[in-house]
């Protein structure tokens, strides 16, 4: 009976990510797409059917929104907001908790601003832009970000 909930919660689970995976890959999109528009390249039909296909399709179309680090890929590769946590944890002198980046970011430090912010920072860490300390934590790997 718990064996069948704990593989029910951890569908659901899977199921969140892909959504918030779709969901931060069309604010990428999005936000390259008002770009284009205040340059004036808005009417560019390819830059319409790629916000097409990322906010239709699930999972966003198995598209990694924070790549792994491997050799030669920087960190500009990062989406903005990714970006700036990695400067952040980068120019601390010691590992910093989800919170205090929260707070650095202007999201503050109820519970429901904390958790998107310690949740970029696992999948940091997950893709190997970042350390976790057993502490929970967080510290910049070295050359992690340029």
């Amino acid at each position: 009976m718990l064996a069948d909930r704990a593989e029910r919660l951890r569908k659901e689970l899977a199921e969140i990510d892909a959504e918030v995976a779709r969901l931060e890959a069309a604010e990428v999109v999005i936000g390259q797409f008002i770009e284009a528009e205040r340059s004036g390249q808005a009417d560019d039909p390819a830059a319409a059917e790629e916000l097409e296909q990322v906010t239709t399709t699930p999972g966003a179309g198995g598209m990694l929104l924070v790549p792994h680090r491997e050799q030669g890929v920087e960190g500009s590769a990062l989406p903005a907001d990714y970006q700036a946590i990695m400067k952040m944890v980068t120019e601390a002198s010691e590992p910093v908790p989800a919170k205090d980046v929260s707070v650095q970011l202007g999201r503050g430090t109820q519970p429901g601003q904390v958790e998107p912010v310690r949740d970029k920072l696992r999948r940091l860490a997950d893709r190997g832009w970042l350390h976790r300390t057993p502490a929970g934590r967080f510290t910049a790997l070295p050359q992690s970000f340029a």
